[in-house]
């Protein structure tokens, strides 16, 4: 089943206990508030085609849970594309407490944040103050990097 045109998300994997109009509409918020306006795709699919585009763009050979594609225009309308493992989602929500949507919601909002240009390995900590504060503002869980200094 293919999304309309107009749709943020793309669901080519998803487990049957996931509401995929709250991801829409969380990814709506996304970009209404975080991009200010700003156009992104992102796309759910499984831990296969993580690993296969992970593979092909960054010469890693294996799954991983979100990765960012900008779109490489400057200024450009739209910001690029992201990709989401469920697999990965449902794992790490198990392991850390939570539900899946929330941990789907967790790495679209990471990825974006790599999209508007930010990186936690080189930022000096800028990335993970500005994904604290937008998880506070969206009652998000801890996010990937927190996780990462434990």
């Amino acid at each position: 089943m293919s999304e309309p045109p107009s749709s943020l998300v793309l669901f080519r994997h998803i487990p049957k206990n996931v509401r995929r109009r709250a991801l829409q509409r969380f990814a709506r918020v996304l970009r209404d508030e975080v991009t200010q306006g700003r156009e992104f795709e992102c796309l759910v699919t499984n831990d296969r085609e993580l690993q296969r585009l992970n593979r092909e763009f960054r010469g890693k050979d294996c799954a991983t849970d979100v990765l960012s594609f900008p779109a490489g225009v400057p200024q450009a309308h739209l910001l690029g594309s992201l990709a989401i493992s469920t697999e990965r989602a449902a794992a790490q929500a198990k392991l850390y407490g939570h539900q899946i949507e929330q941990e789907l919601e967790i790495l679209m909002l990471h990825g974006l944040l790599h999209l508007l240009g930010l990186d936690h390995e080189t930022d000096r900590g800028r990335m993970a103050r500005v994904e604290a504060q937008w998880r506070r503002r969206l009652h998000l869980p801890n996010g990937l990097i927190e996780r990462a200094r434990r």
